[in-house]
């Protein structure tokens, strides 16, 4: 509509120029009155002075209008005044752009102000950087464990921690990575994950920050009480008796020999007495000391030399192994590796050894079985990760003590020791993997390996 009586003004301006000039040019080739002439002529001066500023006052708006909103200046207001009735549309199309620009902006500007509460107010630190280290955001979360109150460039962290720095700079989206910090006296570790994304043509890594320092602190100390609970059950019952007995054999040697330290007439039964008693303290000694190898076990897991092995490969030789054992409990074994091909980057001695580990458990589960199965298969998960399992027709594992069997020496079994399991965790942590269980009373009982 405004475009339309643009156009009309233009053209009823254009033809009216163009009589007056026709008008101007009859009067002097027709001799009228030199007056007529010089009134014409102005007219004409009068009608192209006004028909140019017509237009240019159009672009003038025009160009303010796109200045205001190229530099995002919503003040700018529009009017037709001295410009007819035409231009109120324009004028009323311009202000309504710039108010939607205003409504917009200050939308944006409320969103932009509620992100930033919600990050002030996380407790996780997030710093957003671009790849040159410029910081765009940092809250305050991160600004009390890097212990700042400002940060334009991530390098100005170095004087705190260059490890710090190199794993911000470094680190890959999706990557979480332990970063351990000295901070005078104190010891920080944190966990850092990254993402990235792309703003204005902008490449940027929005970090995450936290300080577990207080939650290894907290794990420590509860396995150290386990620990302590255990190694202290296992020594007071072989201390206990081994001290009741020794008790009991010096009374007795007391008893038999006379006060000037001449032996007396020792009799049978308590010669043998003190026999027994010696002998329980050295079988329970020997016990004493088996438990404390079994312990020194978990501390020497050699370091794993990573290579591709065939899994296929792995469990032949597993079979080949335990075949003996399998056969004497009239076990049926079998074993499924899908892809035939299927290949682990692992240590084979170390992951051989844990399912050995793993099948001598299931051989004990099913002593009692009327038709004992075991079956050992292979697999990639639904992330393309190397699964590894071992399942029984045992009695299962109740569930209670689903969760307890990975704890250094604890066992259901009479003739345990608890530290099978607890060994093969070990290897998988090393393997940078994980052992899980899952069991189901009476039915079957499965072990896996994922890595």
């Amino acid at each position: 509509m405004v475009y339309k009586n643009f156009k009309i003004q233009c053209t009823l301006r254009v033809l009216l120029l163009a009589l007056t000039i026709f008008l101007f040019l009859s009067s002097i080739l027709l001799g009228m009155p030199p007056p007529l002439a010089v009134i014409l002529g102005l007219i004409i001066i009068y009608e192209t002075y006004t028909m140019i500023r017509y237009v240019e006052k159009t672009n003038r708006d025009l160009s303010r209008f796109w200045d205001a909103v190229s530099h995002e200046d919503f003040s700018q207001t529009f009017s037709g005044a001295g410009l007819g009735s035409s231009f109120n549309d324009l004028k009323n199309a311009f202000n309504g752009v710039l108010k939607k620009f205003q409504e917009t902006r200050a939308e944006k500007e409320e969103h932009y102000r509620y992100l930033q509460t919600v990050v002030e107010h996380v407790w996780t630190g997030l710093l957003c950087f671009q790849q040159n280290g410029d910081v765009e955001l940092i809250n305050k979360a991160a600004k009390r464990l890097l212990r700042i109150t400002h940060l334009k460039n991530i390098k100005s962290l170095e004087p705190f921690s260059k490890e710090l720095v190199n794993a911000l700079l470094t680190l890959r989206p999706g990557e979480k990575i332990l970063v351990r910090v000295k901070d005078n006296e104190d010891l920080l570790h944190f966990v850092i994950q990254a993402t990235e994304f792309v703003l204005r043509e902008h490449k940027f890594k929005l970090v995450s920050i936290q300080n577990i320092q207080s939650e290894l602190d907290e794990k420590e100390m509860e396995a150290w009480q386990r620990l302590i609970r255990v190694l202290t059950h296992e020594i007071m019952n072989s201390i206990t008796p081994i001290a009741s007995l020794a008790s009991s054999a010096s009374e007795i040697l007391s008893r038999d020999i006379g006060k000037d330290g001449t032996p007396g007439n020792t009799e049978v039964d308590s010669i043998e007495d003190v026999r027994g008693a010696v002998q329980t303290i050295e079988k329970r000694s020997q016990g004493l000391l088996h438990f404390v190898e079994s312990y020194r076990k978990l501390t020497r897991i050699p370091k794993p030399s990573f290579q591709f092995c065939s899994v296929a490969s792995l469990f032949e030789r597993v079979r080949t192994l335990m075949n003996l054992q399998l056969n004497d409990k009239s076990i049926g074994f079998a074993t499924s590796v899908e892809p035939a091909t299927l290949e682990v980057t692992a240590d084979p001695d170390l992951i051989e050894q844990v399912l050995i580990n793993l099948l001598l458990n299931s051989i004990q589960a099913l002593e009692d079985q009327t038709d004992p199965k075991i079956e050992l298969r292979a697999f990639l998960d639904k992330r393309g990760r190397v699964v590894i399992q071992v399942t029984d027709n045992g009695p299962g594992i109740l569930e209670e003590v689903q969760d307890k069997i990975f704890i250094p020496f604890f066992t259901t079994k009479k003739n345990g020791t608890g530290i099978g399991l607890s060994l093969c965790q070990q290897i998988m942590r090393l393997h940078r993997g994980t052992i899980s269980v899952r069991s189901e009373p009476n039915e079957r009982t499965t072990l896996s390996l994922k890595f």
